[in-house]
């Protein structure tokens, strides 16, 4: 098994985003001093929480009978942001997995 480059990884992560609707504002890196880890966790919560938000304001439209939207789009969005909380809540497991890994070390 051959070892993966960071542009390598770096472009595979881009292109799932860009697959998953993900906007290039919000796959922009963005230089941030010191956090820069807790900034891009801000930015994932926030782009998790606006999928979501777009998802129960399709579904609202949708139960108001709006012409614009069908029941297609409504359940791709549903969808598209439950798979976005599951990945989310992936990378916060194995946080707390590494985590608690690190408080059992000896030192």
């Amino acid at each position: 098994m051959e070892p993966i480059s960071q542009q390598q990884l770096l472009a595979q992560l881009q292109s799932l985003a860009r697959q998953a609707g993900l906007s290039a504002t919000e796959m922009a890196p963005q230089e941030v001093p010191g956090g820069a880890f807790s900034h891009l966790l801000k930015q994932s919560l926030e782009s998790v929480n606006r999928r979501q938000q777009r998802a129960a304001d399709l579904a609202r439209a949708f139960e108001r009978e709006d012409p614009d939207v069908n029941l297609a789009q409504v359940m791709v969005e549903k969808q598209k942001a439950r798979i976005a909380f599951e990945a989310l809540l992936q990378v916060r497991n194995q946080l707390i997995s590494s985590y608690q890994e690190i408080m059992r070390m000896t030192i």
